[in-house]
C-alpha cells in the first residue's frame, strides 16, 4: 500500500506539475517530496489507528485430555484418531480385576457389620436380662443378711444366730450387690455399641457402606466414556498398555462437538478502536482471493503477559516477556463461510473498520484484498 500510495501520489504530482507548468527546481522538488512525505504519513497512520489490523487470527476450539481416574491395564480400546463419538460411548476399558475383587470384599465386610449389629442388639438384651437377674440377686441377699441381721447378738432376737453367719450374709449382699453394678456397666456398655450410629446407620455400617460405595467408583471409572459429543482426534493406546491416572500423561485428545471461535491478536495501540459491535472482514489463507465479512464480539478485558498467580517468590518484571496484545473474539456472519473448508485451528488476517475516519477505511480494505490475492502464492512444492 505504501508503494501504491507514492505511485499514485507521484503521478498527481507528474500531472500538476505538467498541467500548471510549474517550473522543476529544488524548491517545487522539495516542496511536492515534502507534500507528500507528510500527506502518506497521515493516512497511514490515520488507517492504522482508526482501523486496526491483525495478522495473528485464529479458529481457537475447546479439547479435553483424557486422563482415566484410575490406572490399570487397557483390555478394550474400540475408538481410533478422528473416531466421531457420542457422549457416554465407551473409549477404552481398564482391567477390572482388581477393582471388582475390592468391590466383592467390601461387600462381605458390611454383610458380615450388618451381621453384627443384630448381634449387638442380642448382647444388649442379654445384658439387660443378666442386669434384672443380678438385681434380683441383690434383693435377695439384701433381705436375707437384714433378717439374720436381727437375730443376731445384743438384738431383739436374743442371739439366735451368730455373728460369723451374720458376717456371711452380708458378704454375700456386698458380692450381689457389685455384681449387679457390674452387669449395669455391661448393659450401658451394649446399649451405647447398638446406638452408635450416624443418620439412623451404625457407625461400623456406615464406614463400611462408605468405602464400598469408593470401591464400586473405582470399578465404574475403569471404562472411560465420551463426556460430550465430540472426535477423539489423537490417541495411541493399544490393548495392554499401561493407562494411569496422573494429570500429566493423558491417553488420547477429545475435541468437543463445538462451534469454534474465531480470535485475533490486536498491538495496545489499537486498544481505544477495538469495539465491540464494529464491522470486520477476515482473510484466510485456505481460501485465497475471498473475504469474508464479521462483526466484533467481544473484546476480552486483560492481558495475558499481566496476570498474577500465588507462587513461593516475589514477582520477578524481568520474565515477563512481550507486551503483550489484546485479543478479540469475532462473530463470522458471512453465510458462505460453510462452503468452504475451513477447520477448526485456521488462521486468517483480520481487519476492523470504524466509525472514525471512516474514508481511510477504503485504505484498509484494498490491503486486505491484497493480503487475500497474495494466498495464491506459496512455494511448497516448488
Amino acid at each position: 500500500m505504501d508503494f501504491l500510495l507514492i505511485l499514485t501520489y507521484a503521478a498527481i504530482c507528474i500531472g500538476i506539475f505538467k498541467l500548471f507548468r510549474i517550473p522543476v527546481n529544488a524548491i517545487s522538488l522539495l516542496t511536492a517530496t515534502l507534500g507528500g512525505v507528510f500527506l502518506i504519513g497521515f493516512l497511514l497512520l490515520g488507517m492504522n489507528y482508526n482501523h486496526p489490523f491483525s495478522s495473528n487470527g485464529r479458529f481457537y476450539y475447546y479439547t479435553t485430555p483424557i486422563v482415566p481416574a484410575v490406572s490399570g491395564i487397557v483390555v478394550e480400546a474400540p475408538v481410533h484418531e478422528a473416531s466421531k463419538v457420542k457422549a457416554g460411548d465407551v473409549l477404552f476399558r481398564i482391567d477390572p480385576t482388581r477393582y471388582q475383587a475390592a468391590v466383592d470384599q467390601k461387600k462381605a465386610a458390611l454383610a458380615e457389620a450388618e451381621q453384627s449389629v443384630k448381634q449387638l442388639t442380642a448382647a444388649r438384651e442379654s445384658a439387660e436380662a443378666r442386669l434384672s437377674q443380678a438385681k434380683a440377686d441383690a434383693d435377695r441377699t439384701r433381705q436375707a443378711y437384714e433378717r439374720v441381721e436381727k437375730m443376731g447378738p445384743g438384738s431383739a432376737g436374743g442371739g439366735a444366730v451368730s455373728q460369723q453367719e451374720i458376717d456371711t450374709k452380708r458378704g454375700l449382699y456386698l458380692a450381689a450387690e457389685a455384681s449387679a453394678s457390674a452387669a449395669e456397666a455391661e448393659t450401658v456398655r451394649a446399649r451405647l455399641a447398638e446406638t452408635s450410629q450416624i443418620d439412623g446407620i451404625n457407625t461400623t455400617v456406615a464406614r463400611l457402606q462408605a468405602e464400598l460405595e469408593g470401591a464400586q467408583y473405582d470399578l465404574d471409572q475403569t471404562i472411560v466414556r465420551a463426556p460430550s459429543n465430540g472426535t477423539v482426534e489423537q490417541t495411541f493406546l493399544r490393548e495392554g498398555m499401561m493407562a494411569t491416572a496422573m494429570p500429566l500423561r493423558p491417553v488420547m485428545v477429545f475435541r468437543h462437538d463445538e462451534e469454534p471461535v474465531f480470535g485475533a491478536a490486536f498491538l495496545q495501540n489499537s486498544a481505544q478502536r477495538l469495539i465491540p459491535g464494529s464491522h470486520a472482514e477476515i482473510a484466510f489463507p485456505a481460501v485465497p482471493g475471498r473475504i469474508f465479512q464479521a462483526k466484533v464480539l467481544r473484546v476480552q478485558e486483560a492481558i495475558a503477559q499481566g496476570q498474577l498467580q500465588p507462587s513461593g517468590s516475589l514477582v520477578d518484571p524481568e520474565t515477563i516477556k512481550g507486551p503483550g496484545r489484546v485479543i478479540v473474539a469475532l462473530q463470522i456472519e458471512d453465510p458462505d463461510l460453510a462452503s468452504y473448508r475451513i477447520v477448526p485451528g485456521t488462521s486468517g488476517v483480520v481487519a476492523v473498520y470504524t466509525e472514525h475516519f471512516h474514508h481511510l477505511a477504503v485504505m484498509r480494505k484494498v490491503l486486505i484484498r491484497m493480503n487475500s490475492w497474495m494466498n495464491y502464492l506459496f512455494s511448497d512444492g516448488h
